[in-house]
C-alpha cells in the first residue's frame, strides 16, 4: 500500500510542476507578444515625428554610424547624379508577399560622396528569374526626395556576397571599394521618382514597422489562452474530478 501511494504522490507533483511550467511558459510567451506590438507602435510614433521634421539637406547626411542612426526615417532633399552602371538587385525580397527584387541605385553628391539609393521593387520572372531590368535612369543631376533609412537587411546567404548585378546581399563596404567611392553609412528611400523624371514602374510601398501589430496581439492571444486551457485542465483532472469521484452517489 505504502508504494503505490508513494508513486501516486510522485506522479501528482510531477503534473503539477509540469501544468505550472506550461502556464508559465506560455504566459511569458503571451507578454513577449505585447511587448513586441508595444515596440513597434512606439517605433512607429517616432517614426512619424521624424516625419514631421524639417527635411535634410545632402550636406547633412550622416558620416558614421551614430550619427545615421539618429537621422533614420527623417526626409532629406538633394541634388545628384546617378550611377546606373553600378545597379544592383537584392533577390528574394518580398513586397505584398510575392517575390523579386529590391533595386538599388547609388547616387553621386555634390561633395565627392556617394549614396545608396533603393528606388523600388520590381516582381521576379516565373519563366526567367534572372530576368530583371529596371526603367532607365535620366543622365546629368536629378533633384531628389527621399527618406532616410538603413541599409537593406541581410538575408541568410550559406555563400560569400555576390559581385554580379543580382545578389543576395549587400555590403557597404565592399560596394564602396567595388564602385571607388566612398558611401554614407545609411540608404534613402525613394519615394517618387526624381523631380523632372517620368514615372516609373518600380513598387515603393515601403513596410511600415507597426504594420503588422495585430499580429503580435493575435499570437499574445494564443498563448494567454493555452495558458487559461492547461490551467483549466489541470483543475478539472487533477482536483474537480477525483473529488467527485471519491463523493458518495
Amino acid at each position: 500500500m505504502y508504494e503505490p501511494a508513494r508513486a501516486l504522490k510522485f506522479e501528482r507533483v510531477v503534473i503539477l510542476l509540469a501544468a505550472l511550467a506550461t502556464v508559465a511558459g506560455t504566459a511569458r510567451l503571451g507578454w513577449w507578444q505585447l511587448d513586441r506590438a508595444a515596440q513597434k507602435l512606439a517605433l512607429q510614433v517616432a517614426i512619424e515625428s521624424r516625419r514631421e521634421l524639417p527635411p535634410l539637406s545632402a550636406t547633412e547626411l550622416a558620416r558614421d554610424s551614430a550619427q545615421a542612426a539618429a537621422q533614420h526615417h527623417r526626409r532629406v532633399e538633394l541634388r545628384g547624379r546617378w550611377l546606373a552602371a553600378s545597379t544592383l538587385y537584392l533577390d528574394n525580397r518580398q513586397m505584398k508577399g510575392r517575390p523579386g527584387f529590391l533595386v538599388l541605385t547609388p547616387m553621386m553628391l555634390g561633395d565627392g560622396g556617394a549614396v545608396v539609393v533603393q528606388r523600388g521593387w520590381l516582381p521576379r520572372e516565373f519563366l526567367e528569374r534572372t530576368s530583371v531590368a529596371a526603367p532607365a535612369l535620366p543622365e546629368g543631376e536629378v533633384t531628389l526626395t527621399a527618406r532616410i533609412a538603413p541599409p537593406p537587411s541581410r538575408l541568410y546567404d550559406l555563400g560569400a556576397d555576390g559581385t554580379g548585378a543580382i545578389r543576395q546581399n549587400l555590403d557597404l563596404a565592399a560596394f564602396a571599394a567595388e564602385i571607388g567611392q566612398p558611401l554614407r553609412p545609411l540608404s534613402l528611400l525613394m519615394l517618387a521618382p526624381a523631380a523632372g523624371t517620368a514615372p516609373d514602374t518600380l513598387q515603393r510601398d515601403w513596410p511600415q514597422p507597426a504594420a503588422d501589430v495585430h499580429k503580435h496581439y493575435g499570437y499574445a492571444f494564443q498563448w494567454f489562452a493555452l495558458a487559461v486551457l492547461t490551467l483549466a485542465l489541470y483543475v478539472w483532472f487533477q482536483l474537480i474530478r477525483p473529488r467527485r469521484a471519491r463523493s458518495p452517489a
